[in-house]
């Protein structure tokens, strides 16, 4: 069906507000036919920046913050690559209340694990990730990851899973590692690397992208940067919201 959005729309805003987070939860509810799903939630100018000054936030919102928060309030994991975690000063998730009853109705736990793909698991395993997550800490690594590293990763709480016969996390290997784990809603919040390997290698099922009505010029990451695929790899449009500008769409695998 082709829908039309004439610029010249004289609709004006809502007096009802901002959406709330049961609203959200029910427009980004995982699919419940599917045994594993993975999302990715990313941001991008008009221009196709997903960073300004080597971070997502400048270009972000206040609506896209909660779309932010209801996503991982949603998932049993959240799947990162590590610059990511060096360069936004990654955090344990925490337990929403707003969302305790939902999680506890899908038989989740209080609030989703972080995972962390890295190939020289060259962290700062002092930072609160680490020291004091609600719930351990996941290290996706490769077979000949530093043993000194690992070990490190392991003295600190981490549960540190083997994804890759090299140095390389393999993406369907580490898919399927954690949903052996029971955690099968499954989101990446990039960065841009790690989720062009997720592309790349076909098992990303799901892209909620915020387009922000903004232009940066400059040389900014792509939110997918890393090798083309071949043949593009088509998905559809399952939803848009709009607020202040800002699209949140939603794109599953066609």
């Amino acid at each position: 069906m082709r829908r039309l959005f004439p610029v010249t729309d004289e609709t004006r805003p809502s007096p009802v507000g901002e959406w709330d987070l049961d609203e959200l939860a029910d427009a980004y509810a995982y699919p419940p036919d599917r045994e594993v799903w993975l999302r990715a939630n990313m941001v991008s100018t008009l221009d196709g920046a997903a960073q300004h000054d080597g971070r997502s936030q400048p270009i972000s919102s206040a609506t896209d913050m909660r779309v932010f928060g209801t996503l991982r309030g949603l998932a049993d994991v959240i799947v990162v690559g590590a610059e990511t975690v060096r360069q936004e000063g990654y955090r344990p998730a925490r337990a929403r209340e707003a969302f305790a009853a939902r999680r506890a109705a899908a038989g989740q736990g209080p609030a989703a694990a972080i995972a962390v793909v890295t190939a020289s698991c060259d962290l700062d395993f002092s930072l609160p990730l680490f020291s004091s997550p609600l719930v351990p800490t996941l290290l996706l690594t490769g077979a000949t990851a530093p043993p000194d590293r690992v070990e490190a990763a392991r003295e600190a709480g981490a549960e540190v899973l083997v994804c890759g016969d090299g140095a390389r996390v393999e993406s369907g290997r580490a898919v399927r590692a954690l949903a052996e784990r029971g955690l099968t809603r499954q989101l990446t919040e990039g960065g841009p690397r790690l989720l062009a390997r997720f592309v790349a290698d076909g098992v990303l099922d799901e892209l909620c992208l915020t387009v922000s009505p903004m232009l940066t010029a400059g040389r900014a990451q792509r939110i997918a940067d890393g090798p083309g695929l071949a043949v593009p790899d088509r998905f559809a449009l399952s939803s848009v919201l709009e607020e202040a500008g800002f699209l949140f769409t939603q794109y599953r695998r066609d």
